[in-house]
């Protein structure tokens, strides 16, 4: 199962100039629990705790099939071939996420990390593709991968002699890869499929957000249907109606879950009409770094205050909550001890569309904004809870 978070700081390549300061972003560490297995052109590849579940779930259920594809296999045969099935599993989503992550790259989308976890893997790209083209090359390189492999091993079982350990494993292999490129091919977020949708109905009508609102549909859809189909295998008394039943169900769940998150998503990066970044942005004021703590709270009066120190070299933006609290305690110490640092991510551009503004100010950790113009001077300061404000009273785009 493919999927990518949305949820996780967006970093930019294009470099930003600030009173003198210029720098890149860099790709995030990898966050939560998990087995580091390696970094792929920095993008950290981690095992969450819960694929080996998934993986013991597969020996226990698969274990009792080896028996009849292998006539003659023993208890210790069976256990371990269908170890390497789960194993095999595990490196056909690996090599469908990598197929996401190599051409996000590609193109210029930063990557936060991957994850392979329980119901499958999940390549977490940190900005949002701007083209209905780039999200659908991306969405489509996943299950390619894994259609290739599958094919890759279809010829390899013509020259092998059936029914041996090497035959069984490659059937294994081509069996894990058709499994996985064809439920992702389902055309329902957060599915590779349902994000091909969404850059088809995208392209056709220039809004993005239409083509979320179908694609969530689908999911929706491809979620009621593993739901039947699991009932109807109780109803029918099929041998593998519990297992199919619990993970349709586990299944299901995520599917909705994951087009949910991706419709909250969509509603977040909204910006409605009439309202410009005029409306939302303080005026800016730069002062000393070494201006008296007091003094700078005193002559920000709701402006955002940009301290630059005596170099030129921006020393951050104030922090009036931690100003006020040294300001009680040492009126007279430099502002610049309650600076907040100014980050590549938490600089703006004024010629920005407002909805990828938005989206940017949604999924970065950070309070306050700068926001330049395109040749790098501050014009203004952008505040989280200002944006909330405006966008709760001129409502959804």
């Amino acid at each position: 199962m493919s999927g990518r978070d949305r949820g996780s700081p967006p970093s930019h390549t294009r470099p930003v100039t600030l009173c003198g300061v210029s720098g890149t972003t860099h790709h995030l560490p990898a966050a939560g629990g998990g087995l580091l297995l390696f970094r792929y052109s920095g993008v950290p590849v981690v095992l969450a705790p819960s694929w080996w579940l998934g993986a013991l779930a597969v020996v226990v259920f698969y274990a009792p099939l080896v028996g009849s594809l292998m006539p003659g296999a023993d208890m210790v045969t069976s256990v371990l071939l269908a170890a390497a099935f789960a194993v095999l599993l595990g490196i056909s989503v690996l090599a469908h996420e990598l197929g996401h992550c190599v051409v996000a790259l590609r193109l210029g989308l930063p990557v936060r990390r991957l994850r392979l976890f329980l119901l499958g893997g999940l390549s977490e790209i940190a900005r949002t593709p701007r083209r209905p083209g780039h999200e659908g090359v991306v969405a489509a390189a996943g299950p390619a991968v894994s259609i290739a492999l599958a094919g890759g091993c279809g010829l390899a079982l013509l020259a092998i002699p059936p029914g041996g350990p090497v035959w069984l494993l490659v059937l294994e292999c081509a069996f894990a890869n058709t499994a996985v490129a064809v439920f992702n091919l389902l055309p329902g977020l957060p599915l590779d499929g349902g994000r091909m949708l969404r850059a088809g109905v995208w392209a056709m009508t220039g809004r993005r957000g239409t083509g979320t609102r179908a694609a969530v549909v689908g999911g929706w859809a491809v979620a009621g249907l593993l739901v039947v189909w699991a009932l109807w295998g109780v109803v029918e008394q099929s041998p593998d109606r519990w297992l199919r039943l619990g993970v349709c169900l586990l299944t299901a769940w995520f599917v909705v879950a994951g087009a949910s998150g991706e419709l909250a998503a969509e509603q977040r990066r909204g910006w409605p009409e009439g309202l410009t970044l005029a409306d939302v942005v303080r005026p800016v004021l730069q002062l000393p770094a070494e201006s008296p703590v007091a003094d700078a709270l005193a002559a920000a009066a709701g402006r955002g205050v940009v301290l630059v120190r005596a170099d030129g070299v921006a020393a951050g933006l104030l922090d009036e909550v931690a100003a006020r609290e040294l300001a009680a305690t040492s009126p007279f110490s430099p502002a610049e001890h309650a600076a907040e640092p100014i980050r590549p991510e938490s600089v703006l551009l004024a010629s920005e569309p407002g909805e990828e503004i938005a989206e940017r100010v949604m999924e970065t950790p950070a309070w306050q904004f700068v926001v330049v113009d395109d040749e790098g001077r501050p014009c203004g300061v952008l505040r989280r809870e200002d944006l909330h404000a405006a966008l709760r009273e001129h409502g959804p785009a």
